[in-house]
């Protein structure tokens, strides 16, 4: 069937879409191999005991280029076909914009955009029909966000990309969708909040990654499908991003934050 390639994997979403296209794949599609990426060798290698499939595991910073380069490297060799190609890598700060470090803001535009589009540019072409490519986003990607605003900017620059990636690669078969989830507990928090500290105290809703992935993978068999939102609740947030003035709905969000 191919491998799925699944970048974040050592925690979160990354994580869980490892899981549940092996476990719980409503297709019943099954791969001859996952390629997991992330930093965290210990925590892949234990992922990889836990699945049903053979898994290759890659310790990669996609940050840098050398990682980027043992991806290519390995693509190079092996000449797999990837049936499913999954960036679920990024991170954001609940800070302000001018108390956020450069060293973040750098970090957040690398993963969550840089990195991302390389590894789906090194990927492509080891992709045929009827292949998937799966853009990890978020509700934040529909509005600006203050306190959140280079990762809600970065998270815009994913929702664009993919869905004019989907339609460069109609052609192809090859199906693109970015997944556009709201609050989700996962370690993503840890390192949003470092040492408790935030910007960023009311949460209307959080789901569990285990809800968000499930929905994900249903709606990524559906071929006209290029932007996943999972469930009713978010979905009315982006209708309402879309009728208001973006200044009111950052009016809204300031007082929800206890803001002036």
């Amino acid at each position: 069937m191919g491998i799925a390639v699944i970048t974040g994997a050592s925690s979160g979403m990354g994580m869980e879409f490892a899981k549940q296209i092996c476990l719980n794949n409503p297709k019943g599609e099954i791969f001859d191999e996952l390629w997991l990426i992330a930093r965290r060798r210990d925590r892949l290698e234990e992922l990889a005991r836990s699945l049903p499939v053979p898994c290759r595991v890659f310790s990669l910073d996609l940050t840098k280029e050398e990682s980027l380069d043992e991806f290519r490297k390995a693509l190079e060799e092996a000449k797999p076909e990837v049936s499913l190609l999954l960036n679920a890598s990024g991170y954001g700060k609940f800070f302000s914009t001018m108390d956020t470090s450069p060293e973040d803001v750098n970090g957040m535009i690398d993963l969550n955009c840089k990195a991302l589009v390389r590894i789906t540019q090194l990927t492509v072409p080891y992709m045929a029909r009827g292949s998937h490519i799966v853009e990890l986003d978020s509700l934040s990607a529909f509005q600006p966000v203050p306190y959140l605003n280079v990762y809600a900017a970065s998270k815009a620059f994913v929702l664009s990309f993919t869905r004019a990636l989907g339609a460069e690669l109609r052609h192809t078969g090859i199906h693109v969708m970015a997944v556009c989830p709201g609050w989700v507990k996962t370690e993503f928090f840890d390192r949003a909040e470092p040492g408790g500290r935030t910007e960023i105290t009311y949460f209307n809703k959080l789901f569990t990654a285990e809800y968000i992935v499930k929905t994900a993978i249903r709606d990524m068999y559906r071929e006209k499908k290029d932007v996943c939102v999972p469930d009713f609740s978010i979905k009315a947030q982006v209708l309402l991003t879309k009728l208001l003035p973006h200044r009111l709905v950052m009016k809204i969000w300031l007082k929800q934050q206890g803001k002036k």
